[in-house]
């Protein structure tokens, strides 16, 4: 028998079977008559970075399920007056948290709070390192609409380098039989991103990378990261957006993704953005689902 698992702070710590196991569950869960699995247990969310999609997904996500959230941020907290993590997350957890949920700017940081405090730490997001959830919502989008995951091809493209999602993605998907394909500008995909995990290759042409696609997701890409590498938005626009032309490219049946937010004419056109390929909502929906799964499996109500 597997041992429970007691925080979710990264992709590598998962076996296939635990992967398997909080999918299954996901998709088990309603909506409209959720289970209340965890009545009567709370939920603090402690996020030192903005957050819409994440943090209102985990708050919808344990609620459902029948627990109580609080929501601790630097602004409305004595982190703003310089108290240490270790020190906020023993308050949180003292308080009488059964959970805490963390967003953090530096990778790393919800490994570190995982060996001070005594209730489980899911990792919503630390700096440019992991997010699991994201992968395993993903993962069950993906699921949604191919029979399995095996011998895909996953195109990812945009700023793969300072990418949480891209790289919590290529760990779970290549574990599965992924092809996963990272597409961008060399500054944003350097070729020693092809070595995060057997499967996973590098290419700069994203008319090449398409072709025989099954998913492309797009990623976010910030303007003043263009600029810092002296790439001119227009650019990044005629060589990596995702257009109704380039999705022709991938196969009929292929599926578009976005983490979010989604900046409209920058990563993606409306047209696609919009269009019957795009699972973009569907992604924010299988949030709530894939969330309170693993919320349940974290606090061993599953």
């Amino acid at each position: 028998m597997k041992p429970q698992l007691r925080s979710l702070l990264g992709i590598s710590q998962l076996t296939t079977g635990q992967i398997e196991a909080i999918l299954a569950l996901a998709r088990r869960m309603d909506l409209k008559r959720p289970p209340q699995l965890l009545r009567n247990r709370h939920v603090a969310l402690l996020f030192y970075e903005a957050s819409t999609r994440t943090r209102i997904s985990f708050e919808f996500a344990a609620k459902a399920l029948g627990a109580t959230t609080t929501q601790v941020t630097p602004t409305s907290s004595s982190i703003e007056k310089g108290e240490s993590l270790i020190d906020t997350g023993w308050t949180v957890a003292n308080v009488g948290a059964d959970a805490i949920v963390m967003r953090h700017p530096n990778s790393g940081a919800a490994y570190l709070l995982a060996r001070y405090v005594h209730v489980p730490i899911v990792n919503a997001g630390d700096g440019m390192h992991q997010h699991p959830s994201q992968a395993l919502l993903d993962a069950l989008t993906i699921t949604n609409h191919k029979k399995k995951l095996q011998g895909l091809r996953v195109v990812i493209v945009g700023d793969v380098y300072h990418s949480r999602v891209a790289r919590s993605n290529a760990e779970l998907l290549t574990r599965f039989g992924v092809d996963v394909v990272f597409c961008g500008p060399p500054d944003f995909v350097p070729e020693i991103a092809a070595t995060l995990a057997p499967g996973v290759t590098a290419c700069h042409d994203l008319n090449i990378a398409l072709q025989g696609a099954d998913v492309v997701m797009a990623l976010r890409v910030q303007k003043e990261r263009l600029v810092n590498k002296q790439l001119s938005v227009e650019e990044y626009i005629a060589e990596y957006q995702v257009t109704p032309l380039r999705m022709r490219l991938a196969k009929p049946d292929a599926i578009l993704m976005h983490p979010g937010p989604v900046i409209r004419g920058m990563e993606v056109t409306s047209e696609v953005a919009d269009g019957p390929q795009s699972c973009i909502h569907e992604q924010v929906r299988n949030g709530v689902k894939t969330r309170m799964a693993i919320l349940a499996t974290v606090l061993g109500a599953a």
